[in-house]
């Protein structure tokens, strides 16, 4: 009887293992059906991806567009803005050495060496002429360099700095018509290219020759000789492209914001879209800043013999530096806002960076607590409203990086780094203490209140 005991028990345990294996079996291949069949979207989900992603897409494209538009309207459209940016090139050495020898040529070409025998006694100037004569070259070399010296004087003074910042203010008319295409007024461009008429230094530059003894340059005429600011045979296939941006002004970089905006609100998984989206932005920003390098080169490999590589660059470079600084601002906010929404999100990473975040206030808050620091009635009011102080956070940081006058990529990152220590000083304040979590008594449930 034993034995048959033994004999239903065994079978009844191999029956048991039996059906536990197919359970097993079957879990496993739910489990792999589960993970090889897709999800199959919705079609209105697909819909609101394919309209997101061309939002976003057009976004981008824009973004490039609407900073050279701003940059357009702020600097080639303002005036004082202008004035302000080509100031500092008075004191560029590759400017003045520009200058210096242009005026230098201007000069020379108006002395008559000849004239310099005036002084001589009538019986000894065939003597002297003849040796003059012999000098050749070495004459005109001594005098050149001496109109030279005295032309580097001129243009390192103070008063090249007025000269140079009135005649950039009269000539902002003339590169405004350049770039855009305009034709008010009186003045018309009829060639692509924007010159400063350097008379001013060369009258200067005739008082100091005069005053060190150079007598004959009084005789000088008044000359004009002109400095190039921007010449280019292309100038006049951008003119449309120039007023059309300028006339734009600050409403296309706000489009394209507002359809990068749109495109994330209206993806299903945002996000991951929001990520992707800012780091698009950022990539439109890095390809201008790449365009404005290269056709830097083109411009200058253009420019003819007598137009100075190194100052022409020095102008450029002046001339687009707020230009470069949006390209900055827009893919540091860019970077700047995708790895926010990357630590918002679930992934392994941003978890653990976030437990680092809390576990690092919480200590700061334990420590301060047990020095005695108590924040009163408000921590629990920080505790109440955490979600509206942070949305309010947030909001003042987009604030004053939209509302900053022309701001760099440093202030975004300052304002950044200002929002993180604010942030973090709200979850210090509304963290909640060992000891302040004793002394609340037990929440009562509805049970609790029923049996009250």
């Amino acid at each position: 009887m034993d034995a048959d005991a033994e004999a239903g028990g065994a079978a009844g345990g191999n029956a048991g293992a039996d059906e536990l294996a197919r359970l097993r079996a079957r879990v496993s291949a739910l489990e792999e059906e589960a993970r090889t069949a897709a999800p199959a979207r919705p079609p209105h989900h697909r819909l609101r991806s394919f309209f997101s992603a061309l939002l976003i897409v057009i976004g981008c494209v824009l973004v490039p567009l609407g900073i050279v538009a701003s940059w357009t309207s702020d600097i080639v459209g303002d005036t004082d803005r202008y004035v302000k940016t080509v100031a500092p090139l008075a004191s560029d050495p590759d400017i003045q050495a520009a200058v210096a020898n242009r005026v230098t040529n201007a000069v020379m070409d108006h002395i008559d060496l000849a004239s310099l025998l005036e002084g001589v006694a009538p019986d000894q100037r065939p003597l002297v002429e003849k040796a003059l004569g012999k000098l050749g070259g070495s004459l005109e070399s001594a005098v050149g360099s001496f109109v030279h010296d005295r032309t580097q004087d001129v243009v390192a003074s103070s008063a090249f700095e007025t000269i140079w910042t009135d005649a950039n203010r009269a000539v902002h008319t003339s590169l405004d018509r350049a770039l855009t295409g305009s034709d008010d007024g009186a003045v018309k461009i009829s060639t692509d290219t924007v010159t400063i008429d350097l008379a001013p230094v060369i009258d200067r530059v005739k008082q100091r020759l005069v005053e060190s003894g150079l007598t004959v340059a009084g005789k000088i005429p008044e000359i004009h000789t002109d400095f190039t600011v921007v010449q280019s045979k292309d100038i006049g296939k951008v003119k449309t492209a120039f007023g059309l941006l300028q006339k734009m002004g600050m409403w296309l970089p706000v489009i394209a914001v507002l359809l990068v905006v749109g495109g994330v609100l209206l993806a299903v998984g945002r996000r991951r879209t929001l990520v992707a989206a800012a780091l698009g932005v950022a990539a439109a920003a890095v390809i201008l800043g790449v365009a404005l390098t290269v056709f830097r080169t083109v411009y200058l490999n253009a420019l003819p013999a007598t137009v100075s590589p190194a100052a022409a660059g020095s102008l450029y470079d002046t001339l687009i530096r707020y230009l470069r600084t949006s390209v900055r601002v827009y893919a540091t906010l860019g970077v700047l806002l995708a790895l926010a929404a990357w630590l918002s999100g679930p992934s392994r990473p941003a978890v653990l960076t976030r437990k680092l975040w809390d576990d690092g206030i919480s200590a700061t808050r334990g420590t301060a607590d047990r020095a005695g620091l108590r924040t009163g009635p408000v921590g629990p009011f920080v505790r109440r409203y955490r979600r509206w102080i942070t949305w309010l956070l947030v909001a003042a940081a987009a604030a004053a990086c939209v509302f900053w006058p022309h701001p760099t990529g440093w202030v975004v990152v300052g304002l950044a780094l200002a929002l993180l220590f604010a942030l973090a000083v709200t979850a210090f304040l509304a963290e909640e203490t060992p000891e302040g979590r004793a002394k609340e008594p037990p929440s009562q449930g509805p049970h609790a209140r029923e049996g009250a």
